[in-house]
């Protein structure tokens, strides 16, 4: 669901980016408002389909599935997009690229807090504290990769 209201987000916004804001001089007024409009509009889309297709995945996602919305990756995308001027095709490549990035993060943080489970943590450390650590050191790890394409 993350990687399709990304994608289709950072579509529509930036041809509303493009063919609204940036032509009438709106841009800095209502970026932010129409970004997330979008956004919104596509997560609830999301909540329909999934209720109407598949509702015991709309029922196991529970809670999650609005707070697609509050997302921050999301509206970093647009914002990203806007900034840096691309064009339709970059803005599209850079949301499948960014959301695919953001699903390996998250499938690579699910299996090492499984394995935490059965691992021998100290007992300070269990819980948040070493989830926190953990995040940390894998965030270094993703820096390194930073730059090697351009």
């Amino acid at each position: 669901a993350v990687i399709f209201v990304t994608v289709a987000s950072s579509i529509l916004a930036w041809v509303i980016d493009h063919w609204i804001l940036i032509p009438s001089h709106l841009q800095p007024v209502l970026q932010i408002t129409s970004f997330i409009l979008v956004i919104g509009s596509f997560v609830g889309l999301v909540q329909i389909y999934l209720k109407k297709a598949s509702p015991n995945l709309y029922k196991a996602m529970g809670i999650y599935l609005p707070l697609i919305a509050t997302n921050c990756l999301i509206l970093g995308v647009t914002f990203i997009n806007s900034m840096n001027n691309y064009d339709f095709i970059q803005s599209i490549v850079e949301a499948i690229g960014i959301s695919l990035g953001y699903t390996l993060a998250m499938i690579m943080l699910a299996g090492i807090r499984e394995r935490l489970r059965n691992s021998d943590v100290p007992q300070f450390f269990k819980g948040k504290a070493i989830a926190f650590m953990i995040s940390g050191i894998l965030a270094l790890a993703f820096l390194g990769f930073q730059g090697m394409i351009k």
